[in-house]
């Protein structure tokens, strides 16, 4: 499965429709361990069912073993009621890394009258800035690296956290095995991963209704613990670069500009053939995307098999945050990926001032881009059908009023919107946390809960 993961990150695409039936085939199989839930996120067709299958059978084999290694410590909780309530989050992130970027301004916010923030670190030190403010924002930041998951779980356990929040699941470089150890009374699913982890793992999920609907609850092992705008925090404190010069980032003079700087594996031959599409109608346009040398020139190829000539995608470095935001703001529309779509990639855009066209279907990852553009107030540029996608772009692109009216709505009222609301937001979750505590404190089981809007 490596194998395919890396065509599709190369966006070698001859046999992508094999890659599928492939997949689909060792989902039916049922076999333990091989097919990674990650990598069936961006593939089509796929149904939320199919993903929380897939969950279920990675983590089987590991849940085993989970079962053998916590034995010994038979960890027990109590119901405390006079402290405040412990929250430890659990990441490889804690550094400059997209995670982080969106998280930060949530932990300076929460409230220490109430909460005790710890922080469980496997990521590598490396004396960033962003690090350094990470370190001073939490009650007690710990390095467990070099910890093996039953050293970690039983520190998480004497450190006695009442609510342990998972930000990697079955990303890159996880240590889900230490949630599967259950060291904390209540485990969080939240940011990191966008699906269910299956099984018993995590007790909860941060969503909001429209990215998981109430009625796909069979379709998550965890309860739904419902934002009332976005499940995702974003602060109103990251500095926009300046505007550069087109030519200083390799864009024509003049021209309509498509932008979608979403990594390279999420796009699939059906949303490029779009892009060319509306390439091919909207004279001197140019697609500008996140550079990676390893798929640079088989999109140009892709790009001339539907007759759009290679020099018209523009490829843009890796680079600085507020440079990447400062020259986000000369593109004009920025286009999503179907079915794993934006997600920070999708918040850094709204923030910049730059709208963007989103495919939502019944999946966590295809809906992401759509919860944000609710809580810009931006509905409309929410698809639900491929060709629905390409109307509603192309709409924008033949209408620049109207597309400047949506730019202009972004940069004025960025700081009032509840996607960028970071002390609401925080507000928000922090409530959610509490019924977590409240329900567990008063021998309840987890269940669906939700919060709502603050009044103002």
């Amino acid at each position: 499965m490596k194998s395919i993961h890396r065509s599709r990150g190369m966006c070698e695409w001859d046999n992508f429709n094999e890659a599928s039936h492939l997949m689909r085939t060792l989902l039916a199989q049922g076999t333990p361990g091989v097919l990674s839930p990650f990598h069936l996120l961006s593939e089509p067709s796929m149904s939320p069912q199919n993903q929380r299958d897939c969950s279920e059978l990675w983590s089987k084999d590991k849940l085993q073993s989970a079962e053998i290694v916590s034995a010994p410590h038979r960890f027990q909780f109590s119901r405390h009621e006079n402290r405040k309530i412990r929250v430890g989050y659990l990441s490889n992130d804690f550094q400059e890394h997209a995670t982080s970027l969106l998280l930060i301004e949530m932990f300076e916010a929460h409230n220490r009258d109430r909460f005790e923030l710890y922080a469980y670190s496997y990521g590598a030190e490396d004396h960033n800035a962003m690090r350094q403010r990470l370190q001073g924002v939490f009650h007690d930041f710990q390095n467990i690296g070099d910890r093996t998951d039953s050293q970690a779980a039983c520190a998480i356990h004497s450190d006695g956290i009442d609510i342990l929040v998972d930000l990697k699941g079955y990303t890159q470089n996880s240590r889900t095995s230490i949630m599967m150890l259950h060291p904390a009374p209540i485990q969080v699913n939240y940011l990191g991963y966008p699906g269910t982890l299956g099984a018993d793992i995590c007790d909860y999920i941060i969503t909001d209704t429209f990215l998981t609907p109430s009625d796909q609850s069979l379709d998550y092992s965890e309860s739904f613990a419902y934002m009332p705008h976005s499940y995702q925090p974003h602060g109103r404190k990251s500095p926009v670069g300046i505007k550069p010069q087109r030519k200083d980032v390799g864009l024509p003079d003049t021209g309509f500009v498509f932008c979608c700087f979403n990594q390279a594996f999420k796009l699939t031959p059906d949303i490029f053939s779009v892009w060319c599409r509306l390439l091919e109608l909207i004279p001197d346009s140019v697609l500008w995307l996140l550079d990676t040398n390893l798929a640079r020139g088989n999109l140009r190829n892709e790009a001339m098999r539907r007759g759009i000539a290679a020099q018209r995608i523009v490829f843009a470095p890796d680079v600085a945050q507020i440079e990447h935001l400062g020259r986000l703001q000369l593109a004009d529309l920025v286009l999503d990926t179907f079915p794993y779509g934006a997600h920070t990639t999708a918040s850094d855009a709204l923030w910049s001032g730059v709208p963007i066209v989103t495919y939502a279907g019944e999946t966590f990852p295809s809906r992401v881009a759509g919860s944000l553009l609710h809580a810009v107030g931006m509905p409309e540029l929410i698809a639900h059908t491929l060709e629905d996608y390409f109307d509603v772009a192309l709409d924008l692109a033949t209408n620049p009023a109207k597309l400047a009216t949506l730019h202009k709505h972004l940069i004025e009222h960025r700081h009032t919107m509840p996607l960028f609301d970071v002390h609401g937001y925080t507000h928000d979750i922090e409530n959610l946390f509490e019924q977590m505590w409240q329900r567990y404190a008063d021998g309840l089981p987890h269940a669906e809960i939700s919060t709502r809007p603050l009044s103002s």
